[in-house]
């Protein structure tokens, strides 16, 4: 038989099995006949007696006769029924638990793929809540009643108004009180100034702070006296009792005293610069009838009393618009808490993804175990190490031949037998007989 023709009947693949199978022999199969290897190894060593007698031992043609023998040897193993099955059970066993790990597998994929369908629910969920907050703090201000807020509407605008208004009056206040205040108690008169001038220094402040550290404290920190006041009438305000109305009205009384006594010095100071050796003593009955007492009192405490109104509108209104700001902050707390959520729902996504990944490719490994094990356990397995005993038995046929029958030389016997030993050698390396693997399995080609 040709030898290509003998190697394209099958293609050689090598697999490992598992320890207990490479004690497997022929006697495991039919322990009882134990003379069928005996006879077989004898008719294997007849053959290769008889095949060397034809061709004269020639060690060329041993390899084409080894190839026909492995052949042989391959469709004896073939036939070998319960033998076959005995080598393919752990193939089977395999293949079955490898079909039983996909089921597995597939079950797991389906867990994970629907826990992954809820999470987009929820990251869906989440993003949802979020534009609905977003769409809430930007209409709260004009809407705040929608939310159950009591807050007036357009109160930012109202406040900011109030406050622009809040801000000159203030500025007016400090100016009016350092001047009045410097007038009253440290500047000194004379006959050129007008009553304007009188009242209000335009050098007041420097003034004061160049004639003493006291001076210019006094006129700098009284401002802040009334400003005082003004911030209690918005506070007592705010707590609508009798209690707090009676306070209110002292801290008027107060005020007022107080600007009668700022408006009593310069009003002295001014009467005693133009009385006369007829003119009475100055006193508060004829402060009362000089306009310019009355109009400095009011100057101060007709203004003082807007900046108080001033100052609670805006402070009321501040509130309102504080209602606003803080359910906007509540909204903005709850949408950064959703988006926590939703980066932490990615984060399991993308490690749900991940192993999605990971098991459809231990799928894809799994069917290419279970096609491989399929064609094993279709073909023929092939206990090469049983091989190579049979085949020595051949090889001995074949060299006894050589050792009994050609007559030559000592040297020349030596040689020839050495060349059939070297191709018995090739042959083994050939068919894998002397690797470490206990079985070969030969794959039918279409």
């Amino acid at each position: 038989m040709d030898t290509t023709s003998i190697k394209n009947l099958f293609k050689l693949k090598s697999v490992p099995i598992e320890p207990k199978q490479e004690q497997f022999s022929k006697k495991e199969i039919d322990p009882t006949n134990e003379s069928l290897e005996e006879t077989r190894k004898r008719t294997y060593h007849e053959s290769g007696y008889r095949d060397s007698s034809r061709t004269n031992g020639n060690h060329s043609t041993l390899s084409i006769c080894l190839d026909a023998v492995y052949s042989k040897f391959q469709n004896e193993e073939k036939e070998m029924v319960e033998k076959q099955q005995k080598l393919k059970e752990s193939y089977v066993n395999e293949q079955k638990n490898r079909e039983t790990e996909i089921k597995a597998l597939f079950v797991s994929q389906e867990t994970k793929e629907e826990q992954l369908k809820n999470k987009d629910t929820e990251i869906e969920s989440y993003q949802l809540t979020i534009e609905t907050l977003k769409g809430e703090i930007l209409d709260l201000p004009r809407n705040p009643e929608k939310y159950n807020v009591k807050a007036t509407r357009g109160a930012s605008a109202k406040f900011w108004i109030g406050f622009i208004l809040l801000i000159p009056i203030t500025l007016y206040l400090t100016t009016f009180y350092i001047s009045t205040s410097y007038s009253a108690f440290f500047k000194g008169f004379d006959a050129k100034s007008t009553i304007i001038q009188s009242v209000l220094d335009a050098q007041a402040f420097s003034k004061a702070w160049n004639e003493g550290a006291i001076e210019g404290a006094f006129v700098t920190l009284i401002p802040f006296v009334f400003l005082g006041l003004g911030y209690l009438i918005h506070m007592f305000w705010e707590n609508k009792t009798r209690a707090n109305y009676i306070k209110l009205g002292l801290l008027f009384i107060v005020t007022f005293i107080f600007d009668s006594i700022l408006a009593y010095e310069i009003e002295s100071k001014l009467y005693e610069l133009n009385k006369t050796f007829d003119s009475p003593l100055f006193d508060i009955k004829i402060a009362f009838t000089k306009i310019q007492f009355w109009g400095i009192i009011f100057a101060g405490f007709i203004v003082y009393i807007i900046w108080g109104l001033v100052f609670d509108f805006v402070m009321k209104e501040f509130r309102e618009k504080d209602k606003i700001r803080n359910e906007q902050e509540i909204r903005q707390k709850k949408i950064d808490f959703f988006q926590e959520k939703i980066n932490v729902l990615k984060k399991e996504t993308e490690e749900i993804q991940t192993y999605i990944g990971t098991i459809k490719e231990t799928i894809i490994k799994t069917r290419g175990r279970i096609e491989e094990l399929q064609n094993v356990i279709d073909g023929v397995i092939i206990p090469t190490k049983d091989y190579k005993l049979y085949a020595s038995e051949y090889v001995q046929g074949w060299i006894t031949f050589i050792g009994e029958k050609i007559a030559v030389s000592r040297t020349e016997k030596q040689t020839m037998i050495d060349e059939c030993i070297a191709t018995y050698n090739t042959n083994l390396e050939t068919v894998g007989a002397n690797s470490d693997n206990q079985n070969l399995v030969y794959l039918s080609s279409l």
